[in-house]
């Protein structure tokens, strides 16, 4: 079996690929990809895979937008942390899905299902229907955070925050007045929970909001470097893979 991976951690990627791998070594991952850009492209230019594992929402787009860009035939298998209303759409469109953080059993559970329906008439899914039933619904962000300080708790709310960054596995929260804080949510999982309209992950370190962000620097091989408010120890750069979708962002499209 020849399989492909989408999803935009690449640490999910690796896992997802190893517990693949641990049910049946015999299986081929032909692609880790990690964006609908990525995907597009890739699926323009190489053979459709047996089955493909999905994340819903990708680093530029919800996945599903590969699929208006790019004819893809293989069967899908969602990996997803959407909420239940979700996961009561995927039931309804009879698609197999994983809700994350993925569990070895589970996987297992999923592509034994896949080898038992695979036959040359297995049913097509309507990708589109359960697009729009995913994307009409309203989302709700988070607004404000607590956070533990000695003996006390303090909150503070989205306007408070200019953004985010992860060090040695530890997320950290800069507010505007400089202050930072430890706090338990992973970058990956912030980037689900704010609305993607004011943050926006740069790279593998920094979620910024963009009223955070003082200047931007163009720098040749289209690099771009920020100047956050306030400034972070390091220099921060927008990862390559990224400009595009960044720049798409800061124009508000």
């Amino acid at each position: 079996m020849k399989v492909v991976i989408i999803e935009d951690e690449q640490l999910a990627a690796r896992r997802l690929e190893n517990m693949i791998h641990s049910f049946d070594p015999g299986i081929v991952v032909m692609a880790k990809l990690e964006s609908v850009e990525e995907s597009v492209e890739w699926f323009r230019g190489n053979p459709q895979p047996d089955l493909i594992f999905l994340d819903i929402h990708l680093e530029d787009d919800l996945s599903f937008v590969i699929f208006d860009k790019v004819e893809v035939n293989a069967p899908i298998i969602f990996t997803t942390a959407f909420d239940e209303y979700a996961i009561r759409a995927f039931k309804l469109k009879s698609i197999d899905y994983l809700l994350k953080p993925i569990i070895q059993e589970e996987l297992n559970n999923a592509i034994k299902k896949y080898n038992d329906l695979v036959t040359p008439a297995h049913p097509t899914v309507d990708l589109t229907s359960l697009y729009d039933l995913i994307s009409k619904k309203n989302p709700e962000y988070k607004e404000r955070f607590s956070i533990v300080i000695g003996q006390k708790i303090k909150t503070f709310t989205i306007t408070e925050i200019a953004y985010f960054y992860s060090a040695e596995g530890i997320t950290f929260v800069v507010l505007k007045n400089k202050s930072e804080y430890p706090i338990d949510d992973s970058l990956e999982v912030l980037s689900r929970e704010l609305n993607p309209k004011d943050f926006f992950r740069i790279n593998r370190k920094f979620l910024v909001k963009i009223d955070s962000i003082a200047n931007v620097h163009i720098y040749p091989k289209s690099h771009l470097k920020l100047d956050l408010a306030p400034a972070p120890q390091d220099e921060v750069f927008v990862s390559i893979d990224k400009v595009t979708p960044f720049k798409n962002w800061l124009d508000n499209k």
